[in-house]
């Protein structure tokens, strides 16, 4: 029997997936076992987000190739699925702005879908529909029993709570609202230190009962870069990526000692808007 009190929760994991490894699938998996381990929350779906080309990272390929490998790496998950918003956009968009465009894509579906479920009549008794529909909308912020939409956390590794303190790569008024009106799961390794880091920021302290520190016993080192740097050498990547994303990079021959020169000399979108704001 499910817990009526238990907060539906949508996992939402941004970055450049350059590309995609099985080391990011696992995230989600992790981060969804500690929560529904809590009984306070419930994961309902995990949301993955590749950030745009204008984002400027050394390396970054197209994003509509890291979109299908993101499509293809979760074709056969019954609950993860590929968002391409963040990716469509012309110019960067920051992880905060990301966050609010998917809490608010979740309450306007919730909110047409507690407007569209048809209200039983008595019997005997006739109300036109838009006289219920008004009737049910005046009452909705009344009734006890109008579910809640889910709530998006950001899904993230060690590395993006520590990326906090790099200067002029995050807004501390974003890392602020992104703690406290969403909420951070961070997946870390055993022995990392996440929890001292966030014991030496204030902000994060302040808000640290909203970020979820979740211990990655089962040791995987994977990530996108060194995938790449096997490729430029020839080397095999089976069984560190999903079979049909290895198969996508080979077929289109995705990364090579040319592709990592992409955006060499450009300064990240981040700190470039940051820094330009900071001195004004």
């Amino acid at each position: 029997m499910e817990n009526s009190e238990e907060t539906e929760v949508v996992l939402l994991a941004c970055g450049s997936f350059n590309p995609i490894t099985n080391m990011h699938l696992r995230l989600f998996e992790l981060a969804k076992d500690y929560l529904n381990g809590t009984g306070r929350y419930r994961v309902v779906k995990g949301i993955i987000s590749p950030v745009g080309d204008a984002y400027k990272k050394k390396g970054l390929i197209p994003a509509h190739h890291r979109v299908i490998m993101a499509e293809l790496a979760t074709k056969n998950s019954k609950w993860v699925e590929v968002d391409t918003w963040e990716s469509l956009q012309k110019e960067w968009k920051e992880t905060l702005k990301v966050l609010r465009h998917h809490q608010e894509k979740l309450e306007a579906s919730n909110c047409d879908h507690q407007q569209n479920s048809p209200t039983l009549e008595r019997p005997g008794r006739k109300r036109k529909w838009t006289e219920q529909k008004q009737d049910s909308n005046q009452k909705k912020s009344l009734d006890p029993k109008t579910k809640a939409a889910p709530k998006v956390k950001l899904l993230c590794g060690a590395d993006l709570l520590e990326s906090f303190a790099v200067p002029n790569l995050w807004k501390s008024e974003d890392i602020a609202q992104i703690v406290a009106d969403y909420g951070l799961i961070c997946v870390t390794r055993a022995g990392n230190d996440a929890q001292k880091f966030i014991y030496e920021s204030d902000v994060l302290w302040k808000h640290r009962s909203n970020i979820h520190v979740v211990n990655e016993w089962i040791t995987n080192d994977i990530s996108s870069t060194k995938i790449r740097r096997a490729l430029r050498r020839g080397q095999s990547i089976r069984y560190l990526v999903p079979d049909l994303v290895q198969e996508y990079i080979e077929n289109h021959n995705l990364y090579s000692s040319e592709s990592e020169d992409r955006n060499a000399g450009v300064i990240l979108a981040p700190l470039q808007r940051n820094t330009a704001e900071a001195k004004t």
